[in-house]
């Protein structure tokens, strides 16, 4: 290349680099003469010092035994030494090869054997690396859900679970769909870079490669083998730190994640708060905000928030798990498929709990929070009805189903699980709310439909007993008799041998158990969730009665069909309207997109208070309340309350009485310095004392009119 070509390529490669580095153009200047002299004498060498520009003050001989390839410039150096855990690390540059890269004030760099194309921020750390390699980071596919690879999502940074939903779900909406890549492609000329970024703050230490990477600023990443084509974002308030052996290739991470011991990740994006270790393989998947996957497989699946995997012999492929979730050790989901292809699917409402050594054949649905018991479930699953277990029974041959067990036999776990991932819920910035709450919209729609149901099929049992025929009878009557015999007696309920259906695959039975109780119990769910909305609504809304809550139902329909958008629930009128402005160009940009579900969070007590309204009449069948029918409400509410503080003390105080869980332990004193008292239990003491809040709240709001 002749000189003035030179000349031309190092100014548009300099100008290139100025637009996304983090000081100003005019901070450089050439070396002297005698700082020339002082770093040849340091053993240093350059293709060109008139290449090389430094900013003040500037020292050479904190340079030493280095070289300088192409347009390299210094940042000053002002302090001696940085520190890291407990470490002083002399600023400056030692044996190192750097080709074309920017490196910001008081950095140190000692033993970078490759360093090119990079910009480095101000106090950075990099420490025996073999190599870093820019340009930066380049667009990518992951394919969810489906391991055929026909669900793709193409992820940018500041990508969430719920932006990745609109690109999965709806790949049957074609203009949606180019829509959607037409939007993040401008996102990608925003975002791409020609060198690779390191933020300042940012310590690398004893990695093997680092290629088209960027990192936020105080990002660590210690011991790794090989990051290649990742965006690492990260800040002073949710550090990034990335681990011992960890390798990862096409990848987005969040902010204040945590990855290491040898995990490995292809084609995925971590939310915020994300922890990935113990040897976790994850490919073609993402992983929601708040989310711990360790020692297992997970391979094309959508995960929204508040998911945990926590064991090294469980495996998950081609899913949709719909967060709050959690795999136990030995469930193997997706090895079973049951079609000529590994085109099965998953998906699983809110609250998915699979037991220990579970095994699922492909396709299968589930409601919110069912938990499976340990079984190998021989045949495809669709379980409608929620907070359910559901056990195979091999000595019958038949699956048995429990709706509402959570809330009749483990409130405590039901409880403390919502607590829990609300005190986990680390994050600074939230790009996108998470309803945390178990009783919310998408549950309480869940409930109506199971038990109409369960008022159908006791219908029915009760006519195959009789002998009866059921051709005739339309789906409103068995629902109108089925509702009239489980407001009855419990006993001639109970006799009845309740068989679901489509439930299973399969042509044996699926008995339904505990239905009568089951039943009751989603009505009080139901008439709770609704009082303790409406009471929230009231204490928030001080101007707010509840004629004026009616009022507003009257004006507005409210929504009983509702979609949980990657841990927000939207209503799915909502829904349809934000992907019709999506299609038109109303909203042309992922920052616009990301404003629109904050507007929607906004809405979003409004429309649950007229939500919860408007089921509190349903399940009444009322179209309005009185202001005596109001105070029975009230009642029955604080008396659910308190049966609510009475289940989640006696469930937990199985614990401390079982027999068997006193065998290893020698004195009472001993279980008790190891396990505590359940006076002292966390999860009682909170449900103790919101039930004295509640009973305060039900008594000042009882009369406002």
């Amino acid at each position: 290349m002749s000189p003035s070509r030179q000349r031309n390529h190092d100014k548009a490669e300099l100008a290139e680099r100025n637009r996304y580095a983090f000081w100003p153009s005019n901070r450089w200047r050439p070396l002297r003469q005698k700082e020339i002299d002082s770093l040849v004498q340091n053993q240093n060498s350059a293709t060109s010092w008139e290449s090389i520009q430094v900013a003040d003050p500037f020292d050479p001989n904190k340079i030493k035994h280095s070289q300088f390839v192409g347009n390299v410039r210094i940042g000053a150096f002002e302090e001696n030494f940085i520190e890291f855990q407990g470490l002083k690390i002399p600023t400056g540059i030692t044996s190192s090869l750097i080709l074309d890269c920017d490196l910001g004030d008081n950095s140190a760099i000692h033993h970078v054997h490759y360093l090119d194309h990079f910009i480095i921020g101000d106090f950075c750390i990099l420490w025996n690396i073999g190599e870093m390699q820019g340009p930066g980071w380049d667009p990518f596919e992951i394919h969810v859900m489906n391991e055929k690879g026909t669900r793709k999502v193409i992820p940018f940074k500041g990508v969430i679970p719920a932006d990745a939903y609109l690109w999965a779900k709806y790949q049957g909406n074609r203009l949606l769909q180019e829509k959607l890549k037409e939007i993040t492609q401008k996102e990608w000329m925003v975002q791409s870079k020609k060198y690779g970024v390191i933020g300042s703050h940012s310590v690398i230490k004893n990695v093997h490669a680092l290629r088209s990477v960027e990192t936020g600023s105080h990002a660590e990443i210690q011991g790794a083998h090989a990051l290649h084509n990742v965006i690492l974002c990260s800040s002073e308030e949710e550090r990034t730190a990335i681990g011992e052996g960890v390798e990862l290739t096409h990848g987005i991470i969040g902010y204040g994640c945590q990855v290491n011991l040898g995990a490995k990740a292809v084609r995925f994006v971590l939310g915020n708060h994300v922890t990935l270790s113990m040897g976790a393989l994850l490919v073609d998947s993402f992983v929601g905000d708040n989310s711990t996957l360790s020692g297992c497989e997970v391979r094309n699946v959508l995960l929204f928030p508040a998911h945990e995997q926590h064991h090294n012999n469980s495996f998950l492929i081609a899913g949709l798990i719909k967060g709050q979730s959690n795999i136990a050790a030995g469930a193997t989901l997706g090895s079973n498929h049951n079609s000529r292809a590994n085109d099965g699917e998953l998906e699983a409402g809110r609250g998915f709990w699979p037991g220990l050594c579970t095994s699922l054949k492909y396709p299968s649905r589930f409601a919110s929070f069912v938990l499976l018991a340990k079984a190998d479930y021989p045949y495809e699953l669709d379980i409608p009805l929620p907070f359910a277990l559901v056990s195979n029974n091999l000595a019958k041959d038949q699956l048995e189903v429990i709706p509402a067990y959570w809330w009749l036999y483990n409130l405590y776990a039901l409880v403390r699980n919502e607590k829990k991932f609300q005190a986990r819920d680390k994050r600074v910035i939230k790009t996108q709310p998470i309803e945390f709450g178990f009783l919310a919209p998408d549950t309480i729609e869940e409930i109506f439909h199971a038990r109409n149901l369960l008022e159908m099929w006791v219908a029915k049992a009760e006519i195959r007993k009789e002998g009866g025929a059921l051709e005739k009878i339309s789906s409103e009557e068995l629902i109108s008799r089925g509702r009239a015999l489980l407001s009855g007696n419990a006993k001639k309920i109970e006799a009845l041998e309740v068989l679901g259906e489509s439930m299973e695959n399969s042509n044996r039975k699926v008995l339904i158990r505990k239905v009568y109780s089951a039943y009751h119990a989603y009505g009080d769910m139901v008439l709770y969730y609704a009082v303790k909305t409406l009471l929230h609504f009231l204490a928030v809304h001080p101007k707010e009665t509840l004629e004026s809550i009616q009022a507003k139902c009257k004006e507005e329909e409210p929504c009983f069909s509702w979609v949980n958008l990657g841990g927000q629930l939207i209503p799915k009128s909502d829904l349809d309207r934000l992907l019709r402005n999506i299609v038109s160009g109303n909203l042309d940009s992922w920052d616009q997109i990301h404003s629109q579900y904050g507007t929607l969070w906004e809405n979003y007590w409004i429309q649950k208070s007229s939500h919860a309204f408007a089921v509190l009449c349903r399940y009444l069948q009322i179209d309005g309340i009185s202001q005596n029918q109001w105070n029975e409400i009230l009642d029955q509410a604080t008396q659910i309350q308190e049966s609510i503080q009475t289940q989640v003390y006696l469930s937990r105080k199985k614990d401390f009485d079982h027999p068997f869980r006193r065998i290893t332990y020698h004195t009472q004193e001993e279980m008790d310095s190891v396990l505590g008292n359940i006076e002292d239990d966390p999860i009682v003491q909170s449900i103790r004392e919101e039930t004295l809040v509640f009973k305060k709240l039900v008594e000042n709001l009882r009369k406002r009119k």
